[in-house]
C-alpha cells in the first residue's frame, strides 16, 4: 500500500505542483479544494499520468467543521501518511489602519487555524507511525513586514510561529517539521501586474525544493527554508 502525500489548497498554482512532484514519485495523494469542479479535474489528470490514486475532498478550510471532516476522510483511508503540506491559504493586501473589519480574522482562519487543525488532527497518526514530514508553506512575508501587507504579514508571522513551535514538540516522535518561506512565485493571480514572468521563481522550483527536504535521510531535517527570486523580492 502506496504512502499518502497530502496537499491542502492542491489544485492550482503551487499546490498542484506540490501534488504532482509526489504522484510523479509514487505516493498516492489527497487533496482538498473549494471547488469541486477543480477537484475532479485534478483526479482525472492525476491518475491518468501516473499509476497512484488521488483521493479528493471539497471543504473550505477556514471552516474548523470542515478541516475535521477533511481529517476524517483521510484516516478512513488507513493508509500511512508520508507527508502533509499546509498549503491553503489567502492574500488580501491592504494596511491594518484602513483595511476592513473582519480581515484579520478571514486570513487567520484561512492562513493560520486550517494547518492548525489539520496538522492537530494528523499527528497522532504520525506520532504512532515514528514518522512523517509536515511542510508548512509560510512567506517570506513571515520574516518581515512590508507596506500594503497587513493582515496577511500577521497570519504568515503566526504561521512560522506555529510551526516553530510544532518542530520542538515533534522531535522525540521521528516527525519532521519544515517551514518554506516563498518569494514571489509565478501564479494566476501575477498574470496581469505587468511584471516579466522571467522575474518570479516558478510553481516547480518550489515543489523541487520540497521533495528536495523531504528525500533527506530520517537522521537529517531542513527546519526553515527561505527562497527568493534571483533578482530579490518583488
Amino acid at each position: 500500500m502506496q504512502k499518502l502525500a497530502i496537499v491542502s489548497g492542491g489544485t492550482r498554482g503551487i499546490g498542484k505542483a506540490i501534488v504532482e512532484i509526489f504522484a510523479q514519485n509514487g505516493f498516492d495523494v489527497v487533496v482538498s479544494a473549494r471547488k469541486e469542479a477543480d477537484l475532479l479535474d485534478l483526479k482525472v489528470f492525476i491518475e491518468k499520468k501516473y499509476a497512484v490514486k488521488c483521493f479528493i475532498k471539497q471543504a473550505d478550510l477556514s471552516i474548523k467543521t470542515q478541516v475535521f471532516a477533511f481529517t476524517d476522510f483521510i484516516l478512513s483511508l488507513n493508509q500511512e501518511i508520508g507527508v502533509l503540506v499546509n498549503n491553503a491559504g489567502a492574500f488580501i493586501p491592504g494596511n491594518v489602519h484602513e483595511e476592513a473589519d473582519g480581515i484579520l480574522e478571514q486570513l487567520i482562519e484561512t492562513n493560520l487555524y486550517s494547518a492548525y487543525y489539520l496538522t492537530r488532527g494528523l499527528t497522532p497518526k504520525m506520532i504512532e507511525q515514528k514518522s512523517g514530514h509536515i511542510f508548512n508553506i509560510c512567506s517570506v512575508a513571515s520574516l518581515k513586514a512590508y507596506p500594503n501587507g497587513g493582515s496577511y504579514s500577521i497570519s504568515k508571522f503566526a504561521l512560522l510561529g506555529f510551526s516553530k513551535v510544532l518542530r520542538e514538540e515533534m522531535k522525540a516522535f521521528g516527525v519532521k517539521v519544515t517551514s518554506i518561506m516563498p518569494g514571489a512565485v509565478y501564479t494566476d493571480s501575477w498574470a496581469g501586474a505587468g511584471i516579466p514572468k522571467e522575474r518570479f521563481m516558478t510553481v516547480t522550483d518550489v515543489a523541487q525544493t520540497i521533495w528536495s527536504a523531504f528525500s533527506l535521510s530520517k537522521n537529517a531535517v531542513i527546519e526553515d527554508i527561505v527562497m527568493r527570486p534571483q533578482e530579490g523580492d518583488i
